[in-house]
């Protein structure tokens, strides 16, 4: 299976190629420049490993939660590419392509999701599939959904910004944490497989964001409270 994937969900930008097994990526910090890379990350990995778009099964792409800017990027981009190349898409949640890559068997995975809030999600692998323990949600760090048991591997920006609370949450539970850890390309094509081949796709069209939170800024007396 031929997979474009790409992730623009966060500060570091992503795209692969999976070819048959094989994958080829491309990923920086890119800052708020997404939209001025994400093209030429694409073009130089076809060029590279000599695919044209429509030579591909479908296009992949981080769903979100993550960056409202980011994610309308990701879908404006993939919509484009996949409309004219005639092709399927598929979206994949970030935090869920973050448990991908822990390696891990219970991730509870975090982002920053500024104002004071993290996007939250846990998942436990269950043969070759991923359960949610708890669905992406918008909360504040003190107040993350609780875990059972121990040996859950913790990653994302969210315990960059918020170490010191969500240790405290999940006091005892956690066997490593994992801050500098982002949502990847690489990952998302990889779960974004299954999909294709089982028929899950949608048409360029329907390639939308999960916000996950609906309000983007808070008045000046939303942030006093908080």
């Amino acid at each position: 299976m031929k997979i474009l994937a790409l992730d623009t969900s966060t500060e570091y930008c992503s795209v692969a190629l999976q070819l048959d097994g094989t994958s080829a990526t491309r990923g920086v910090l890119a800052g708020q420049k997404h939209s001025e890379l994400v093209l030429g990350m694409v073009d130089e990995l076809l060029r590279e490993r000599g695919v044209r778009l429509r030579d591909l099964d479908g296009i992949a792409y981080g769903e979100g939660p993550g960056s409202f800017t980011g994610l309308r990027i990701a879908c404006g981009v993939v919509q484009g590419l996949a409309f004219g190349a005639g092709l399927p898409v598929v979206g994949i949640g970030t935090l869920l392509a973050m448990a991908e890559a822990s390696g891990a068997g219970r991730v509870v995975c975090c982002l920053d999701a500024r104002m004071n809030e993290i996007y939250h999600a846990a998942y436990e692998k269950r043969g070759d599939t991923w359960a949610a323990v708890h669905e992406p949600s918008v909360c504040p760090p003190h107040a993350a959904p609780t875990l059972t048991g121990a040996d859950w591997v913790a990653c994302g920006s969210g315990f960059a910004a918020y170490r010191e609370a969500l240790e405290a949450r999940y006091a005892g539970q956690l066997s490593r944490i994992e801050p500098e850890r982002y949502p990847h390309a690489a990952d998302i094509a990889r779960l974004a497989a299954a999909r294709f081949a089982s028929g899950e796709s949608t048409g360029a069209e329907f390639a939308a964001p999960v916000y996950v939170r609906n309000k983007v800024a808070l008045r000046s007396d939303e942030r006093a409270a908080r």
